[in-house]
């Protein structure tokens, strides 16, 4: 009897100081309250076993998430055909409606945060809006749909003599546009041709706040395991997320996660992103990968649905088949 109130109350006085116990006879934490099989982490505290915990300095409260659409081009500036050859607006329809899935995930396991949904469009047929409004009104009430018009951005656009060009370009600025406006905490830009898995945000979310407490310094975060990662003798460290490993790299495209203060401070790369066309398209964001630290999930968290053989597109080792048919819209 002794020892048992004993264990209680040296429990208690744990939990006060802020010390977990983990009871690994029994693979459980008292403190906790959970099995060691389960996720141990809170939202005060970040906890992977056996490396400890790391107490989150760097919370997320508001996200802002803007996801970009054009779907009349097929692949922008190329000939070549996307996997499962599909027209268009099948792409664009699957792809929203994972993030959307992941977006409700995330508000359900974490109602804490804040999310913001921003759809901007890019001149798509009548009948495709009508597409994807109805993902959005059937999935996610609450949304902002913006009707993007290219020739706002006639003057701040040196390169406009190919069409496809100044209209991706201009979108482009027109998402950076209005994450600058934003008043949130992270931004997340996203292309409408990545497949999201149900976790996806959520281990992005736990990962950020992870690793920029760790280091005390915001940072970028990819969703995607491009296979150009694995093409060249780089160098890389690899980090342990919130779930899964991570890798450090040196360039990404325009699918990303920036915290709204690194998006102040490298305003000036993202608007020369889309100035004009650069070789390579994304020169100037990364160049803010230099000094700034980005991170790759290991294995994925979306897959860039492009063409089978393209080093900017499909992940490795994902049942990619699976995951498309998952997001299926009936």
């Amino acid at each position: 009897m002794k020892k048992n109130i004993f264990k209680k109350l040296f429990i208690k006085i744990s939990k006060i100081v802020g010390y977990e116990i983990i009871d690994q006879n029994q693979f459980y934490s008292p403190t906790l309250e959970k099995s060691l099989d389960q996720n141990l982490s809170n939202k005060d505290k970040s906890i992977v076993l056996p490396l400890g915990e790391v107490k989150l300095t760097k919370k997320i409260n508001k996200l802002s998430v803007i996801f970009r659409t054009n779907s009349n081009i097929n692949i922008w500036d190329q000939n070549k055909k996307r996997i499962f050859e599909e027209p268009k607006i099948e792409y664009v329809i699957r792809c929203l409606y994972s993030l959307i899935k992941s977006i409700n995930k995330i508000k359900k396991q974490n109602s804490e945060i804040n999310i913001k949904l921003i759809i901007i469009d890019d001149n798509s047929k009548q009948e495709n809006l009508l597409k994807i409004k109805e993902v959005l009104s059937k999935h996610h009430a609450s949304y902002e749909f913006i009707n993007h018009n290219k020739e706002e951005h006639k003057e701040k656009i040196l390169e406009n003599d190919n069409d496809q060009t100044f209209s991706n370009l201009s979108s482009l600025l027109k998402c950076f546009e209005i994450a600058k406006n934003e008043s949130c905490d992270l931004i997340y830009f996203v292309e409408d041709d990545y497949l999201h898995f149900e976790n996806s945000l959520n281990d992005m979310i736990n990962t950020y706040e992870r690793i920029s407490s760790q280091i005390n310094k915001d940072i970028i975060v990819c969703p995607c395991d491009y296979p150009y990662n694995y093409m060249t003798n780089k160098k890389t460290n690899i980090l342990i997320g919130s779930n899964q490993h991570w890798q450090t790299i040196r360039k990404i495209l325009c699918t990303f996660i920036i915290s709204k203060k690194m998006l102040d401070k490298y305003w000036d790369n993202l608007k020369k992103t889309c100035e004009k066309r650069h070789d390579p398209f994304e020169k100037y964001l990364n160049e803010i990968l230099v000094d700034e630290l980005g991170i790759s999930p290991i294995n994925t968290l979306s897959v860039h649905l492009t063409n089978v053989n393209s080093s900017y597109g499909l992940s490795p080792f994902v049942d990619i088949k699976k995951l498309w048919e998952e997001n299926k819209v009936h």
